[in-house]
């Protein structure tokens, strides 16, 4: 049973970690409900309302300096109706206020996100970011605002009201732009707008570091994917753009040896705050990792380079173990801080790591010669790089340095440097770990799920795909109820009703795990997801999906977004799954749907094609579309069955959807044409063209060497 805790506020009844990080707080704060909403309607009290996450520093900064400060609660409880609201179970709210504080303050948001709004329409007064209590940074105190906003609301009505107007008719602006050009028909819908984007691209690449931007350096997949599809496309030409696969492969690379990933435990931190990678701010989010899980698996197939096979294993046996529950759903993010500071989990001090050292060098027969290459590769042997602590930052290539050592003890000083880092994650595990945000995110599982199933099938690694298939399962069994997803799972119960980015990067996943193993239960719920998402999405007046459904409570604007945030856009993703699904299955209102989305982002994408990458991969694939293979296997011949499925995930098959379904499993009404014989057999198809079917081992190897990809023509591997 519940206890309250002494508290002022009614957050102690709610299940996100965030909010409960505020439960104690002097401030009367208040969920976004009916109730609270309704109070301020009544009272005619503006609502201070604030935005963030559990993993967000600087939110844990101003929770220190304002929230927890009697003084400053006082003055926020006499003049606000306050209300908290964590971003990842409502990410309608924090997309709307973000987009509004771009509109009227022409920069970027960011969280804590503080918005002043009105008690009745909700439209914005004022919107901000963080606020000191202390006048620095260039800001305002956050009692000073507090003042500042509430004589604007007593003496300036006039002056909200026109700001009000002047938002709604932007908003209804916004909406209109996603009108197709009744003028033009589908041919509007060209590759030359890819091109454009392709050089963008590599105008924006830092030749020296990697990425994409100066400081803060964020990781970028969506653009990172757009690079290497769009070399597979040149390739397929007989041109391959070399330096665009360079972008990609070169930012994969510099990231994996930087601080911005955890060299011991695994996994990658959001962003760097240093345009090397090296110091970054040190919370690690579920949406990162799904998919630099997959660009690394899709990097190492494309050239062998073992940094990226070690680094995606190790991300995936990260999430594996530190953020799937023993149900099998994932969990959302790890904080950036422990015992109140940022990064102290994560860094050394001298002396720990130099006894440490010696220690081990002592104990467990280490070479000097391995302690020496540590030390050199993360900068042990130069000044402290974070705060005079050591974090660890690859400045050297490991590869680099043992090669200065001879050939002889190469393999032995690669397995004693594995074990130094092996002694100092054990070490490192006895210290307080940050808080982990165990809500399950619907959409963020389906970015995991679609990342360990592209590492299973490319790394040979089964415990990866088991990993996907059970979160797949748990959301199955607890997020979808009636025919209704939910977005969010804690505490043992299922709320708030799904938006567009948990059913689209929901089947993304799910097409992606059935290429690995396939599963008609899965199959039908893809099915079911999919028409759930044109159902309830669909703008059927201008195409394309709303992130909110149709049954949704009104906010102040629906929004329909089609450019990449931190993660790529719904409507993106949705585009991309729903024509292969209906290339799949054979149902052309996937297709059809997906062509209308495109079309409706055509305006947006032409100003800035840089800031639609996801959407760019999409519309690719539109144009192109994907090819399908489904392998009837044979149950007479286990492993000559078990040998056409292996051999074909020992190519790197980016253009070619498998899926491989068992004799003894009926398929699904929209397969039934893909009969099983007496021995194994493959039917090809392209688009709407199908080919005569593959019935033998060697017409099999000339289809994969036709369609897979990797640099310089280097032979399949199979991982180890």
């Amino acid at each position: 049973m519940t206890t309250k805790p002494f508290s002022k506020n009614t957050l102690y009844k709610e299940s996100s970690p965030y909010l409960l990080q505020h439960a104690n707080n002097p401030v009367h704060w208040q969920p976004w409900n009916k109730a609270s909403l309704e109070q301020a309607r009544k009272q005619n009290k503006p609502i201070l309302l604030s935005i963030g996450y559990s993993a967000c520093h600087w939110c844990h900064v101003m929770a220190h300096e304002s929230f927890d400060d009697q003084q400053t609660a006082d003055v926020m409880n006499e003049l606000f109706i306050n209300i908290k609201v964590d971003k990842e179970e409502r990410p309608d709210l924090d997309k709307i206020y973000q987009n509004t504080h771009s509109l009227l303050t022409e920069r970027a948001g960011g969280w804590p996100l503080t918005v002043f709004i009105t008690p009745d329409t909700h439209m914005p007064i004022f919107v901000g970011t963080y606020f000191p209590k202390i006048e620095k940074h260039g800001l305002p105190t956050f009692t000073s605002l507090l003042h500042q906003i509430s004589n604007i609301w007593l003496t300036r009505q006039s002056d909200i009201t026109q700001q009000s107007l002047s938002l709604q008719a932007t908003y209804q602006k916004i909406y209109e732009a996603t009108k197709p050009d009744v003028n033009k028909n589908s041919s509007s819908l060209n590759l030359a707008v890819i091109d454009i984007a392709r050089h963008q691209v590599e105008k924006q690449f830092d030749p020296v570091n990697g990425g994409f931007s100066g400081t803060p350096k964020f990781p970028h997949p969506a653009t990172i994917e757009f690079a290497i599809k769009h070399w597979c496309y040149t390739h397929n030409h007989d041109q391959p753009d070399s330096r665009i696969l360079h972008c990609a492969l070169y930012t994969l690379s510099k990231m994996a040896n930087g601080g911005i990933f955890d060299h011991l435990g695994g996994g990658f931190c959001r962003y760097s705050t240093d345009e090397s990678w090296m110091i970054p701010h040190f919370e690690k989010m579920l949406y990162d990792n799904g998919p630099l899980l997959s660009l690394y698996s899709q990097a190492w197939k494309l050239n062998s380079d073992q940094v990226f096979f070690n680094t995606a294993c190790e991300t995936a046996n990260w999430a594996m173990r530190e953020m799937q529950a023993c149900d099998g759903g994932y969990y959302s993010s790890q904080d950036a801080d422990s015992e109140g500071t940022e990064g102290k989990f994560f860094v050394w001090p001298h002396d720990e790591i130099k006894l440490s050292l010696e220690k081990l060098q002592k104990n467990n027969n280490i070479s000097i010669a391995a302690i020496d290459i540590f030390k050199k590769r993360f900068g042990l042997n130069l000044s402290s790089n974070f705060e005079n602590y050591w974090h660890l930052h690859g400045y050297i290539d490991e590869a680099l340095l043992i090669k200065e050592v001879a050939d002889t003890q190469n393999k032995d000083l690669r397995q004693q440097l594995f074990d130094i880092r092996r002694h100092l994650f054990q070490q490192r595990e006895q210290r307080i770990h940050p808080e982990t945000d165990t809500k399950v995110l619907c959409a963020w599982n389906g970015l995991m799920i679609q990342g360990m199933a592209v590492a299973g099938r490319l790394l040979n690694k089964h415990e990866f795909t088991e990993s996907a298939t059970r979160a797949a399962y748990f959301l199955k069994n607890n997020c979808w109820k009636d025919k209704q997803l939910f977005a969010t799972y804690s505490d043992g119960k299922a709320r708030l009703h799904a938006y567009l980015d948990d059913y689209a990067f929901l089947v993304y996943g799910l097409l992606e795990l059935l290429q690995n193993k396939w599963d008609d239960e899965l199959y039908r719920w893809t099915l079911a997801l999919a028409d759930k998402l044109l159902d309830d999405f669909e703008d059927t007046n201008y195409g394309g999906f709303f992130f909110t459904s149709h049954h949704h409570e009104a906010l102040i604007q629906r929004l329909k977004n089609v450019n990449d945030d931190a993660i790529p856009a719904g409507n993106a993703i949705a585009a991309l799954t729903l024509n292969r699904l209906g290339y799949l299955s054979g149902n052309q209102r996937y297709i059809h749907a997906a062509e209308n989305c495109l079309k409706s982002a055509c305006s947006s994408i032409n100003r800035t094609p840089i800031s639609h990458c996801a959407m760019l991969n999409a519309l690719n694939e539109y144009l192109l579309p994907p090819n399908i293979l489904i392998i009837r296997s044979s149950t007479d011949n286990i492993a000559d069955s078990e040998h056409w499925a292996s051999l074909t995930q020992q190519h790197y098959l980016p253009n070619t959807l498998i899926y491989n379904i068992p004799a003894d499993q009926p398929p699904h009404p929209t397969l039934s044409n893909k009969v099983a014989g007496d021995t194994d057999c493959a039917y090809p198809c392209s688009g709407m063209r199908c080919d005569e079917p593959i019935k033998n081992i060697s017409e099999l190897r000339a289809y994969l060497l036709k369609n897979s990809y990797s640099v310089n023509n280097k032979q399949p591997r199979v991982p180890t």
